[in-house]
């Protein structure tokens, strides 16, 4: 029974093994699509199930590009974070949509221009993978003792493959709809900031025209006082202009009173 269980985990093993693009290997120069093709080929041609299959085509890039799973070459060149962006597809789309892709591209938007920091997230996922591999692997020999079994391999062969198949494919699709999921959620939290900052921005911005309109009501108020202050001066020499000639009519009045009075003290004195 050990030797069967050996057995089975060298095939297990031998079915799961996978090429893949160490970190160190990733390209230091801008590529041109054919060499994009050609590299990618290289790397992860063992993961091909057909050997007339392609890894990568120049048509899956150009559709790629059109649908925003990643930008635009520069000057006909792709950079390094469009290689790991393409890995990245590579793997994706065989279980999930393109739109999902898409959706989960639109999250790294932002650090996509950044090839350093492409790099950090590739290497970081990559010793990420390392020990996954072996949780794959454990998983995927506990499900094909589960079969043996329920449906032992000696009694029917091809019962075994199929009950096996069915139960990887539930595994499968468990986690792709783990993985659609998360990009929901994902998109959902997304929006929710955008919604926010929008707010904020529309608060300010609403704040702003307060602002401005208090400023505009405070110069007018200013500017009022002025004018009122202006035309009460203005009035005031105006009613001194006026009253002048009385003033000076009433003071010759008494000048003249004076005058007269004293004419008479005058005389009484004679």
């Amino acid at each position: 029974m050990e030797e069967k269980q050996l057995e089975l985990k060298k095939k297990i093993r031998n079915m799961l093994h996978l090429d893949f693009i160490l970190p160190e290997d990733l390209p230091n120069i801008d590529l041109y699509m054919d060499q994009v093709t050609k590299y990618m080929d290289e790397k992860l041609g063992g993961n091909k199930r057909n050997e007339e299959d392609k890894v990568l085509t120049k048509t899956m890039i150009n559709n790629y590009t059109r649908n925003h799973l990643v930008p635009p070459p520069d000057r006909k060149k792709y950079s390094r974070a469009h290689i790991i962006q393409l890995i990245y597809i590579y793997y994706l789309k065989n279980g999930l949509s393109i739109s999902d892709i898409q959706r989960l591209a639109e999250a790294t938007e932002e650090n996509f221009l950044s090839g350093e920091k492409m790099t950090e997230i590739y290497n970081a996922i990559y010793e990420l993978e390392r020990p996954q591999y072996f949780n794959i692997e454990a998983s995927t020999l506990k499900a094909a003792s589960l079969v043996e079994k329920k449906f032992p391999a000696e009694t029917d062969g091809e019962l075994n493959k199929m009950a096996f198949i069915y139960l990887l494919g539930y595994d499968m699709f468990s986690k792709k709809r783990l993985i659609e999921r998360l990009i929901d959620e994902m998109v959902e939290e997304r929006e929710a900031a955008e919604k926010e900052e929008k707010l904020k921005k529309e608060a300010a911005k609403k704040e702003a025209a307060r602002e401005q309109a208090r400023k505009k009501t405070a110069a007018k108020k200013s500017e009022a006082g002025k004018t009122a202050a202006v035309k009460k001066s203005a009035g005031a020499k105006t009613a001194a202009k006026k009253n002048a000639p009385a003033k000076k009519a009433a003071g010759n009045e008494k000048t003249v009173q004076k005058a007269g009075t004293a004419k008479d003290r005058n005389k009484t004195a004679e």
